[in-house]
């Protein structure tokens, strides 16, 4: 007869089977800035092990050592203190924390998404002379839409990005937050309606893969998610040409507008063109005709505040408050001086 232990192992076989198929891409990615947090994720855990495998050792042999049927093991009723035991259960902890707080605070500013990269990969700095591919990456109900300002050219749920180039990628939404994440190039940013989030990357090999919403937006939530492949320069430039040679149409306000209602699990589509101002509408909720745009609103808002303030100053202190703003004068601490 086959022991239980056993046969518990045995019905736990398919289940290591299945888990040997499963996709490790977080901890196996191809672009650099995620090999640098996956990095960070393995050191992180190791550091941790460090306490919760010596308690998972002591728990087990305490309870082997101190069991009722045990009658060697020493019975001291009356111990209540050891210094060293104290040391090494509150020294150890710490100095982890420590270690994994500064190990943590170093990639935090290093893999900073505002921050422009310093390299391709570990062993190739980036030359002086590079510049980044720029990628306009707009959240939708429940798309994604990409727009390459340089190229000219705009897709939905398809990201194409050549290999060892820097990317910029701009993300923003358009009604809900939602999060933009690629597993294979980088960690996920937020894009919020108005706001625009920026984030530093760069793919090192050839890949065909996807990205997703990795936060929650409503119905469609679930197949919010987008081919994402990375491929040789010439092949990125073949690409951008034979949708510039599409039958995609232009990307306007109009056709915007339509593309902007709810839809679930949309096909890829292409534009050859889009309109220039197009995201900087999308950013600033502008798209529709007649709205006034968000940052001129903000800029006239600020401007009204300021003369609201003006007029409750005494003439002379308005004037002078005036004038700084204009640049007129610069003032010290004890005198207002014109300028030359």
């Amino acid at each position: 007869m086959i022991p239980k232990t056993v046969s518990r192992g045995l019905l736990l076989t398919p289940l290591l089977a299945a888990l040997a198929g499963c996709n490790t891409v977080v901890m196996n990615p191809s672009g650099d800035i995620a090999k640098q947090q996956a990095h960070l994720i393995i050191v992180s855990v190791v550091l941790m092990l460090l306490i919760i495998v010596p308690v998972m050792f002591l728990i087990i042999l305490f309870a082997r050592k101190y069991r009722a049927s045990n009658t060697d093991a020493p019975y001291e009723p009356d111990w209540d203190h050891s210094t060293k035991l104290e040391l090494v259960i509150w020294g150890a902890p710490l100095l982890i924390v420590i270690v994994l707080g500064l190990v943590t605070w170093i990639y935090t500013h290093k893999l900073d998404p505002y921050r422009p990269l310093d390299r391709i990969d570990e062993n190739r700095p980036i030359a002086a002379t590079a510049k980044p591919l720029v990628v306009q990456a707009v959240a939708m109900d429940w798309k994604w839409l990409f727009i390459y300002p340089e190229q000219g050219i705009a897709t939905v749920n398809e990201l194409v990005v050549p290999v060892d180039q820097p990317l910029r990628f701009k993300v923003s939404a358009t009604s809900v937050m939602n999060a933009f994440y690629v597993p294979e190039l980088a960690g996920m940013v937020y894009g919020m309606p108005g706001m625009e989030i920026t984030l530093n990357a760069v793919q090192n090999r050839p890949v065909q893969s996807f990205g997703i919403s990795s936060n929650y937006s409503g119905a469609g939530y679930s197949d919010m998610k987008f081919a994402y492949r990375g491929v040789p320069q010439g092949d990125f430039d073949a690409w951008v040409a034979s949708v510039k040679a599409g039958n995609g149409g232009k990307l306007d306000k109009a056709n915007y507008l339509v593309l902007e209602k709810p839809s679930i699990k949309d096909p890829v589509r292409r534009w050859a063109a889009v309109d220039d101002d197009l995201y900087y509408r999308i950013l600033n909720r502008c798209v529709t005709e007649g709205v006034v745009c968000q940052d001129k609103m903000m800029m006239e808002d600020a401007r009204k505040a300021r003369e609201m303030a003006m007029n409750k100053m005494p003439q002379h202190a308005a004037a002078t408050r005036l004038a700084q703003a204009n640049g007129e004068v610069c003032t010290t601490p004890d005198e207002t001086v014109k300028k030359k």
